[in-house]
């Protein structure tokens, strides 16, 4: 609470603190009663569309006529005062959700129906509600405001990467039949690291050293699996692996990777201004970065034409690129590969394209969230080449699921084949020796 709504407001900042630790919404008797204040005082913002200048005279006296007569608590009124200065200095119900370093994502389906992420696990936010689907708009508007975007019925849709870093996106009606939806997935100060993977199950040292290697010699890597799987964290982790003497040139939709090296070129896509221009796509720089010189192309993800031009990086000498992609398997992938070729509208026979890709991509690595919210690496497997028109895949290592304890948890195993991978060579002939003992 700032000082200045704790000043006009005469508040006990002691007794509002000691208030806070309990500050729970069941910890009152007549929640209801709360709840009503609350929302015809926010309700007087929304209707008299109060900006930031006058809000917090406006608040003084709304509160005081509205809990006028009532026979409230010390702690009944501080509980008012900290929710409405949420909507003042905050924004309003989901100020502490954006707080909780332990919640990773936010979605608001509803005026009372808000979801959230929590240790892996989606759960029903019962304490969170807003007043009305104009209170979810004002909350979205205030979010995406000073990043120079807007949501209206004109603009019912937005996607924005907020100040921390935090992806958000919003669809009003009449896109939403179900009226204004709010998703925000949550950016992690504290970035993973392999010893977190390890220490979590993630995946063995095998497969974490095996992967290390796989940077070092400058394999193309493509790491997939479904929406929450990983991918982005993964990749962040792999990417830690380049050499500090190299030129790293990031492409993202919203800047999430976050590379230690020095020397590292990001580049984010723009979308069209108010006048429906202006748009820069991955692909336009996919294209563009080709002529920057990098040791490394990393691209958050592809989902469209721009596979094609990522493709032609790894066929042309940028070798160690690296990119995720939406896919259930390996296999899926490819077959997504070949369709976003022939989303260019080029003439290219399908063998060619097979072809393409098996000599552009070395090492597919499938990460996947199981149902105990904990997320693992299933599957690493190499591309050998072509037989019959078909991209051949080997798998390398992979977790096998034996089973699910009574209180949810998954258990299985990790597998090494007993296989000397094709890409054994190229990482012999760079001279590296870090994984000798393994397939030896």
């Amino acid at each position: 609470m700032n000082k200045k709504f704790i000043d006009e407001f005469d508040i006990d900042i002691e007794e509002v603190t000691a208030d806070n630790e309990m500050n729970d919404y069941d910890a009152f008797p007549d929640k209801v009663l709360l709840e009503q204040l609350r929302n015809e005082i926010i309700q007087s913002l929304i209707d008299n569309n109060v900006g930031n200048q006058s809000m917090d005279d406006f608040i003084k006296v709304q509160i005081d006529k509205i809990i006028e007569g009532y026979d409230l608590s010390s702690s009944e009124r501080n509980y008012i005062y900290n929710l409405i200065d949420n909507e003042v200095n905050g924004y309003g119900p989901l100020t502490e959700l954006l707080q909780d370093k332990n919640i990773t994502e936010i979605m608001v389906n509803g005026k009372d129906e808000i979801y959230i992420e929590l240790d892996g696990h989606l759960r029903r936010d019962t304490t969170t509600s807003f007043v009305n689907d104009d209170h979810i708009v004002r909350v979205v508007q205030k979010l995406v405001q000073p990043l120079g975007r807007t949501i209206d019925i004109a603009h019912p849709m937005v996607d924005a990467r907020l100040d921390d870093g935090s992806r958000l996106n919003a669809v009003l009606p009449p896109l939403s039949l179900n009226g204004p939806v709010l998703t925000i997935r949550k950016f992690k100060r504290e970035l993973a690291n392999i010893d977190d993977f390890l220490r979590t199950g993630t995946l063995t040292p095998y497969m974490a050293r095996f992967l290390e290697t796989c940077v070092h010699a400058k394999l193309n890597i493509l790491i997939v699996g479904g929406t929450g799987a990983g991918k982005t964290t993964l990749l962040n982790v792999m990417s830690g692996f380049i050499y500090p003497d190299e030129r790293i040139i990031t492409i993202e939709d919203a800047a999430e990777l976050r590379l230690k090296q020095d020397h590292v070129i990001s580049l984010e896509t723009r979308t069209n201004n108010y006048e429906g221009t202006g748009m820069v796509t991955v692909r336009d720089l996919v294209i563009n970065s080709l002529r920057m010189r990098p040791d490394r192309i990393i691209v958050g993800e592809v989902r469209g034409k721009e596979a094609f031009d990522m493709l032609q990086a790894m066929n042309t000498g940028h070798d160690g690129s690296m990119t995720t992609m939406h896919a259930n398997s390996p296999a899926d992938a490819l077959n997504r590969l070949e369709t976003m070729v022939l989303m260019n509208g080029v003439e290219i026979p399908v063998m060619a394209i097979r072809e393409y890709i098996e000599n552009a991509i070395d090492i597919i690595v499938q990460v996947r969230r199981f149902s105990d919210g904990r997320r693992r690496v299933t599957s690493i497997c190499e591309i050998t080449g072509t037989r019959n028109g078909e991209i051949i895949q080997r798998e390398i290592f992979k977790f096998k699921q034996t089973g699910v304890l009574p209180n949810g948890d998954v258990v299985g195993e990790f597998l090494m084949h007993n296989y000397v991978p094709k890409v054994y060579d190229k990482i012999k002939a760079r001279g590296i020796d870090e994984i000798d003992d393994m397939f030896n």
